[in-house]
């Protein structure tokens, strides 16, 4: 028992420090300006539109105010698509550090995630114990969830999807736990239902995609259900026909277990989703959610989902550097995965193959199997048949990742108890089971995937900031106007992804803070921002260096006696931009 608690205490270190290293070096992002402005209790709309800001202006909404909890719940629901739960919490973690009048610490921001993220590790360990009764099965999956790339990525961004990730869990040891007492025919306990019906509440409270892990539940029991009650009326008609007696000293056991506390659980859980129906019809028909839409696939369009699925399934277990510049490291590091993969497949499916030989472990097994599958094809679904593609976010697959980090843990588990293969060590004359061997190569890959991450040479973020900054440093010979068109606070939060960087610059390495215009874009009127833009120009001293990033909307500026630069300038991820002299 104490050596089971040291080593869960070295899962559990590794896997904080690979979450909290570097966790300032990447840029914040839109969606996590969307996090600290609104956990502030702050408002994306006191950024004035249509107008040259300085840059203080467009930073203001991540200054803290003193806001309470009630102008955080009240910002978010009428400017974002998301439950308060995971902000509310946020809200209250800042406010534990002290402010000098100035920015929001991004460390601040993203530790609570990273904390959130951590605590997954011991979870795992919890969850694999009570679903395999082996401490081997926990400890394994601790180890994955510790390094896996796709866990590190997510616990690393100032977001709510670990928060979400751990009521994941317990719902689903929760689900588990639930199976258990309908084969033994026992009711679920007040306390149980009620703090399961607590968790699938607050688990939609975090994230309304944690819909999809309480669907994918619910189609998996309810097909548990069906089977136990097959298997159990067979048994039932069976025992009878075998009797040559009289039926009058013969117990008619009823095959359907009692649900009664199964289905106030069901009602209770959708009663506590419902709540918030009324809030996500009306936020997710906005413009925020434009962006996973799309119903009008040509030719090879129709198959990126299924490519952007399994990019994410990879990232759980390995992601070597292959977003770096340099060509070489990105072929060889490809080169490596698929190596690793066409070596490390095989070994996942034998270990899944020998768990569902045993009747011990096949039912969890399956249970799980059963509830990714389900999932995956949920998101499918939504995908090809309503035409939001749930695909393009990798971190909507939060919904089923600790299941699959389980059933890694029980595959490789399975291996150390079959394998009785050992290889030797010549130099050190001592003898290793090959299991831990591979095991050992798997969670090295998985350790340097993490490092991947957290080195930001993977899962990078799609705006680069920092890359686009140093640009405009280089190329501006002028005062700096930066212009975009606005349709939501996701354009604000792009601009304050550049402000960001250049706030993070001495007073000496620029010599005047740029001005920045967000000109706000009307469906009805797609040359408005042009009309605003050349009407604010007209205002400004000359000569001035503009830039237009993002731009969406005819770059007509020649009135204002701006012309395009000929100068070639690097591409950036996340923004297409022009520069224009003004003279």
């Amino acid at each position: 028992m104490r050596n089971s608690s040291l080593i869960l205490i070295i899962w559990f270190a590794i896997g904080t420090w690979l979450r909290f290293t570097n966790l300032e070096l990447k840029s914040p992002w839109t969606d996590e300006f969307s996090t600290m402005v609104f956990s502030l209790g702050n408002s994306f709309r006191n950024v004035p539109l249509d107008r040259a800001i300085a840059l203080d202006l467009l930073m203001s909404p991540l200054v803290p105010t003193g806001a309470g909890t009630g102008e955080v719940v009240q910002h978010l629901l009428s400017e974002s698509n998301h439950p308060p739960l995971y902000f509310v919490l946020a809200h209250l973690w800042m406010k534990l550090f002290p402010h000098n009048d100035g920015l929001i610490s991004l460390w601040v921001a993203r530790s609570l995630p990273a904390i959130l993220g951590a605590a997954s590790i011991p979870a795992m360990y919890a969850w694999g114990y009570i679903a395999a009764r082996s401490r081997l099965v926990g400890h394994l999956a601790a180890a994955m969830m510790a390094v896996s790339p796709y866990g590190i990525f997510l616990a690393q961004e100032a977001r709510h999807y670990t928060l979400a990730i751990l009521f994941a869990i317990a719902s689903l040891v929760c689900l588990l736990i639930a199976v258990r007492h309908i084969e033994a025919q026992k009711p679920l306990s007040f306390w149980f239902s009620i703090s399961w019906i607590a968790i699938n509440s607050l688990g939609m409270a975090s994230h309304y995609f944690f819909a999809f892990t309480l669907l994918a539940e619910a189609l998996v029991l309810l097909a548990f259900l069906l089977i136990y009650w097959r298997s159990e009326h067979r048994k039932h008609q069976s025992s009878i026909s075998l009797k040559n007696i009289p039926n009058t000293n013969y117990e008619n056991k009823s095959a359907i277990p009692n649900l009664k506390s199964l289905i106030a659980v069901a009602i209770a859980t959708l009663l506590g989703g419902l709540i918030w129906l009324p809030v996500w019809q009306h936020n997710y028909n906005s413009e925020l959610t434009e962006w996973i839409k799309n119903s009008d696939r040509v030719g090879w369009e129709w198959i990126n989902p299924i490519f952007q699925l399994l990019a994410a399934w990879i990232t759980m277990l390995s992601l070597l550097p292959v977003e770096v510049t340099s060509l070489p490291i990105v072929i060889a590091s490809g080169l490596v995965m698929i190596i690793f993969f066409i070596w490390a497949v095989p070994i996942l499916i034998r270990g899944i193959k020998k768990t569902l030989i045993k009747a011990r472990d096949r039912k969890y097994v399956l249970l799980f199997g059963s509830f990714v599958i389900t999932s995956i094809v949920l998101f499918l679904i939504v995908t090809y048949v309503f035409g939001i593609d749930l695909t393009r976010g990798a971190r909507y697959n939060f919904v089923y990742f600790p299941a699959v980090i389980l059933l890694v843990g029980a595959s490789l588990a399975e291996e150390v108890k079959s394998q009785k293969l050992k290889v030797k060590i010549i130099n050190f004359k001592s003898y290793f089971e090959l299991a831990t061997f591979q095991i050992a190569i798997i969670l090295l890959m998985g350790f340097l995937s993490a490092l991947t991450v957290t080195f930001n040479m993977g899962y990078q973020k799609y705006y680069r900031p920092d890359l686009l900054v140093p640009v405009i440093q280089e190329f501006s010979q002028y005062p700096v106007t930066i212009a975009t068109t606005h349709k939501t606070h996701v354009q604000t939060g792009e601009m304050m992804g550049l402000g960001w960087e250049f706030k993070h610059l001495s007073d000496s390495a620029i010599s005047k803070k740029p001005l920045f215009i967000l000109a706000h874009q009307d469906k009805d009127n797609s040359t408005l921002p042009t009309k605003i833009l050349q009407k604010t120009l007209s205002k400004l001293p000359r000569p001035l260096d503009l830039w237009l990033v993002n731009f969406h909307a005819p770059q007509d500026v020649k009135t204002q006696n701006c012309f395009a630069s000929s100068q070639t300038l690097p591409f950036v991820d996340g923004y297409d931009y022009q520069l224009y002299r003004c003279n």
